[in-house]
């Protein structure tokens, strides 16, 4: 049995990195099969006003992230005291790099 490996998430910032003219994205939905072998899809609504589908299946060789889409790296993740999820940020500070 193969495990999907997602690449991006509902909510996470991207860019293509061959079509500029589409500015950035924004992750608007996953949708993932619970049939094995079935696909693993993500919707991205980009700057230029359209929604476009993607191939979300690490385990693909049609993979977005193979295709030249980029996630925007967040340090960590959490969640919050409701349990929503959110991006957690954390300052380097000088005395932090030594």
């Amino acid at each position: 049995m193969r495990g999907i490996r997602q690449f991006l998430r509902l909510g996470d910032r991207v860019w293509q990195d061959y079509r500029e003219d589409w500015g950035n994205g924004v992750v608007v939905e996953v949708m993932t099969s619970t049939i094995i072998g079935g696909t693993c899809l993500v919707r991205i609504l980009f700057e230029d006003g359209h929604q476009r589908t993607f191939n979300n299946d690490l385990n693909s060789e049609m993979c977005c992230a193979r295709m030249g889409m980029c996630r925007e790296h967040v340090f960590g993740r959490g969640r919050d005291r409701s349990g929503s999820r959110r991006p957690v940020t954390r300052q380097l500070t000088a005395a932090g790099l030594g």
